[in-house]
Parts: structure tokens; sequence; C-alpha cells
């Protein structure tokens, strides 16, 4: 007689030894590449599973794709630091977690003081498959019309009240855009 799938407990959190951090969902993790040369992956954390022993643990995961991941690549516009929610969820082993991290509303990351290593942002939803963006527009800013990119210095002219981007270059030059 065939042998069936053991049965399956959902955990409320759960502790990773390896970092000594308790994980639950809704939390944000960083999750080991494949290959060590990539950037950790970013996910949240939908569910954790264990076997009937507590052992063997899974995460049910929904990813977050950086801008080159995504269909049309990183632009001008996206920080660093961004990332897009997508609709692509997985399953993988809860000793694949690395760290947790945060993933942050644009707006949120904008006024933190210091921005950490594990410090994220997201400002869209993104479909894997059609590479579509929700929302499908962004405010736009400076005379070059442009969304907010966090990294960059944005100036206010005190007379017309437009912003402009401020660009230093290597020769110490600032141009005002």
């Amino acid at each position: 007689m065939a042998k069936g799938k053991a049965p399956r407990r959902t955990l409320d959190s759960y502790t990773l030894r390896n970092i000594n951090k308790t994980i639950k969902a809704g939390d944000c993790v960083l999750m080991r590449p494949a290959e060590r040369s990539k950037p950790q992956y970013v996910a949240r954390i939908e569910r954790i599973e264990a076997d009937a022993r507590g052992g063997n643990v899974k995460v049910h995961v929904r990813w977050y794709y950086r801008p080159e991941e995504s269909i049309g690549g990183r632009r001008q516009f996206h920080g660093s630091k961004e990332v897009f929610l997508s609709d692509h969820y997985d399953v993988q082993s809860a000793d694949t977690i690395e760290a947790k991290c945060t993933v942050h509303s644009f707006k949120r990351y904008t006024k933190l003081d210091a921005v950490g290593n594990d410090d994220f942002f997201c400002r869209f939803e993104y479909n894997s498959a059609t590479g579509a963006f929700n929302p499908d527009r962004v405010a736009v800013y400076c005379k070059c019309e442009m969304p907010y990119n966090p990294d960059d210095l944005m100036v206010q002219c005190e007379g017309c009240s437009d912003c402009m981007w401020e660009c230093t270059f290597d020769s110490g030059f600032t141009l005002l855009v």
C-alpha cells in the first residue's frame, strides 16, 4: 500500500537558530540565492509549516522583485533599495532564510532618519506574467517630470516652489535640473 503524504501543521512562529530570530506570517526576510554572487532574495512570509514532529519547516512566501528582475529593468527613478511586491508565491525551506528585513511603504521610507542594510521600500505591486505594475502611474516631480528617487537629493525653489534634482558630477560641479 502506498504511503500517504505526512500531515503538516501551521506554526504561529518559528525561531531560526542560525540567526537567533523568530519569524511569523507577515514578516519580511532575506533568503539565500542559489548563486552566492547574486544578492539575497526579499520575500514576505505568508505561512509557516512543519511536519507532525515539528521538523522539516517550510515557509510559504510571496516574492519581492528588484527592478532589474522585472520586465523593463531598472530605471533612473528606481531607488537602490526599491522592491516590487509580486504575484509570485513559492514554498522554501526555512533554512534558506538568512536575515529578517523591513519593507517600508515609500512614504515611510522617505521619512527614515537612517537607512540600514535591512531596509527596503515598495511603491508598486508587480504582475510577473504580464510585467504590469499597480499602480500603473506614479507622481512626477521636477521640470524633467520624473518620479521621485529617494537616493537623489531634490531641492525646492523658494520663488516658484518647483522642485529640481541636484546632480553632482565627479568634478564637484553641481547642476540643478
